[in-house]
């Protein structure tokens, strides 16, 4: 007999005891593992909730467990879930260094940026000439793009380019760029515990692995140049990657095929590296300078200082940590130039430049004489450019008089010159020439003042009660 056979024998009530338990489905407990926050103890109750609103009786716990590990380990997987997909990855620089030689002998040292996903081991590994802020957060762009997408938690070391300060107690403040960094990302920055190595001990178990899958593997190559040596590395990583586990079914490629759909979708444009200007001037004409160059805020802002964040593209001004202009930025090799949006002027800032249309224009509301006078302003040039300040001249001269006495002036100065200026038509007003010109025409003509022979004004004999033929 069997043994199944042999226990049904001797143990019936044993049997028919196991028959009326709801067995758990693990294929289905071991997928929902890998999700963030999902653990063996809530699908246990999951479990017990819904076979027990069937009417029938769960499994205890400690056996939900076993049976769990029996199953995983009758299917050669993994039970044991340190890291869920799509949590996070580690980053670091690795100790060892690479170098490249220059035809002189000169010898270049180069570092390596190390980074990997915590759950598929998926590592990305870039060369670079320094480590730099601007490096350090440029790595991390290259390494979201390799990935495919981002991890919730970016777990880094307590370096100086990314961490300000973290205190045993208190909050950890990073630097400004790396914190924009991981906002743009919509991934959270965190460091290491100081002295806790575990904590990213992806990273620097990939450090070492990569010190013999890449460094080592390539120390007998000598590199001339920096491109060479770069494809060398993205060379030797892919099969870094590809290379089997040797205590875990597949592979680092195999296993990230499998964690990418759980990463968060890159944003529609990388980030990009910015820096900061603080407590710069706004001038009264509401602008402020950078890199030689002038950017424009709203008026409101004159003589108020503010912060400036730019990048090769872009300049952002603020004002009490709100953005208050945009602006397309300069080129680096540009000086002296503005950038100037017409809603932040005031008014008076806005209008159009003063030319012959605009003065013709102004004149003719004055009146037609004022127009004529200064239609014969610029018929009486060469370019049109020659006749603004005569122009303008005689029409701010307007400005303080009623249109009816100027209009009277520039009358009696057609009737003297063929192109009347400044000088004349104001002679004319503070002489008061312009009201005896008026007073004159309110007379009727038989009684107005004529001018004898010597310049003296006479009465004609109308005014004495008489005409010519009495």
């Amino acid at each position: 007999m069997s043994s199944e056979e042999a226990y049904r024998l001797f143990f019936p009530e044993k049997l028919s005891a196991d028959q009326i338990y709801e067995l758990p489905d693990y294929e289905y407990v071991h997928e929902e593992l890998k999700k963030v926050g999902v653990t063996q103890q809530l699908l246990w109750e999951e479990y017990r909730d819904k076979a027990l609103a069937k009417g029938n009786i769960p499994v205890g716990k400690t056996k939900f467990n076993d049976d769990y590990n029996k199953y995983c380990n009758e299917a050669a997987i993994s039970a044991h879930y340190e890291h869920k997909p799509g949590q996070r990855c580690e980053v670091d620089w690795s100790g060892p260094t690479m170098k490249i030689v220059k035809a002189d002998g000169e010898e270049i040292r180069v570092y390596l940026f190390v980074s990997c996903l915590s759950y598929s081991r998926y590592a990305y590994v870039e060369p670079t000439l320094d480590m730099k802020m601007d490096t350090w957060i440029r790595c991390h762009i290259h390494m979201y793009e390799f990935f495919g997408g981002v991890p919730i938690r970016t777990i880094c070391d307590n370096l100086k380019t990314g961490v300000v300060k973290h205190p045993k107690d208190g909050e950890i403040i990073l630097t400004d760029a790396y914190e924009a960094m991981g906002n743009h990302y919509i991934t959270a920055i965190m460091p290491a515990g100081i002295r806790k190595p575990k904590q990213k001990s992806g990273a620097e178990n990939t450090v070492g692995n990569i010190a013999t899958a890449i460094i080592a593997k390539l120390r007998n190559r000598t590199f001339h140049d920096f491109p060479s040596l770069k494809k060398a590395v993205s060379d030797a990583l892919k099969v870094y990657n590809a290379a089997p586990f040797e205590k875990r079914a597949g592979s680092r490629l195999e296993i990230w095929k499998e964690e990418v759909s759980y990463l968060r979708p890159l944003p529609a444009l990388p980030y990009e590296m910015a820096s900061w200007e603080y407590h710069r001037k706004v001038y009264p004409n509401c602008h402020a300078t950078l890199k030689k160059n002038y950017y424009s805020v709203p008026y409101t802002y004159r003589g108020k200082y503010v912060d400036i964040r730019y990048t090769e593209k872009i300049v952002e001004i603020y004002y009490d940590h709100q953005r208050i202009a945009s602006h397309p930025a300069f080129p680096a090799y540009v000086e002296n130039r503005y950038r100037t949006e017409p809603s932040h002027m005031p008014d008076y800032f806005n209008e159009p430049e003063m030319n012959d249309v605009r003065m013709l224009s102004w004149a003719a509301t004055i009146g037609p004489n004022t127009n004529e006078v200064i239609a014969r302003v610029f018929r009486s040039v060469k370019i049109k450019e020659q006749g603004y300040n005569a122009a303008l001249a005689i029409l701010r001269l307007s400005k303080g008089y009623t249109k009816e006495r100027f209009e009277t002036a520039c009358r009696i100065a057609l009737e003297s010159a063929s192109s009347p200026r400044y000088r004349l038509i104001q002679s004319i007003l503070i002489h008061n020439q312009d009201i005896v010109r008026k007073e004159q025409e309110s007379v009727p003509r038989e009684n107005r003042l004529t001018e004898a022979d010597g310049g003296a004004f006479i009465r004609g004999a109308a005014y004495y009660g008489g005409d010519s033929d009495a």
